[in-house]
């Protein structure tokens, strides 16, 4: 069995979170199986990133429809064609991205590039004009947040040790959420979503307590759409979509992608640093 996360230095609970879910079994029906060791083969088409990319750690739909990807190097666009240009001139590691949805406001964290003086880890920065330039915002040189996710109104984000915090206001203050382990997160109308180790969990107190999703694939990537709709990735490579959280319906396999990005109930996009493959 693969897993995604090619990230380092993710924190005690990460390390923990990962250890059981390569150990537990998360064939789901309709899957196409696959044998331990093995890695799935993709059954959507590729479109090669030219120049190839370092490593994605997430994705954003910019307001004139331009996907972005943060990388180990800064930011970069994905054409749908396959071409990649840098954007701005940050060299940052952007360890986690997420974006307000249809705009160009951005959110980022990670570790800071060799051209920056910036503290490490970076805490949160932020962006106004979809990544050309950056503001440091808060929790400089304390927290590397490897997963992040807004809606415009609640920011959360897993701060790669104790567990989630939580900001109302764009990321100027935070409070504690649950000492919950997230590989990826995710916001809608309906709450806040976390990818974890033992399942899909599903807070609608604002991450301070989260319920398991019964009925939900074991999810590694996890993105929602401005219409509310989310779409994921589990740990077999498999990708679904769900229009309410609760209820999941199986669309293809992809295998070890990088990042995912929900556009619409119809549409997503994932990632790996060489190709990206187009959902629908």
């Amino acid at each position: 069995m693969w897993i995604s996360f090619a990230r380092p230095c993710r924190g005690v609970l990460v390390a923990a979170a990962l250890t059981v879910l390569v150990g537990c079994s998360t064939q789901q029906p309709g899957t196409t199986p696959t044998r331990s060791g093995s890695v799935p083969t993709a059954e959507v088409p590729a479109v090669a990133l030219t120049p190839a990319l370092d490593h994605l750690h997430g994705l954003h739909l910019g307001a004139d429809g331009t996907i972005l990807a943060g990388t180990h190097t800064g930011l970069v666009t994905l054409g749908i064609d396959g071409h990649t240009s840098r954007v701005g001139t940050s060299d940052d590691d952007f360890m986690g991205l997420t974006g307000v949805p249809g705009t160009d406001r951005l959110f980022a964290s990670g570790h800071p590039g060799p051209s920056s003086s910036a503290p490490n880890p970076l805490g949160l920065i932020d962006s106004a004009d979809g990544g050309r330039t950056w503001t440091p915002k808060s929790l400089a040189g304390e927290v590397d947040f490897h997963a992040l996710a807004t809606d415009g109104t609640v920011l959360v984000g897993f701060d790669g040790t104790t567990g989630l915090l939580v900001s109302t206001d764009a990321g100027a203050t935070w409070s504690a959420g649950a000492p919950l382990a997230a590989a990826a997160l995710a916001v809608t109308d309906d709450g806040v979503w976390a990818a974890t180790a033992d399942g899909l969990q599903h807070s609608t107190d604002g991450a301070r307590t989260f319920t398991a999703v019964p009925e939900a694939p074991t999810l590694v990537l996890l993105s929602a759409a401005g219409d509310g709709s989310l779409w994921g990735v589990d740990t077999e490579g498999v990708a679904w979509r769900s229009h309410t959280g609760r209820t999941w319906e199986q669309k293809a396999v992809v295998g070890p992608v990088e990042a995912l990005l929900a556009v619409d109930a119809d549409t997503a996009y994932a990632a790996t640093a060489h190709d990206l493959y187009a959902l629908e």
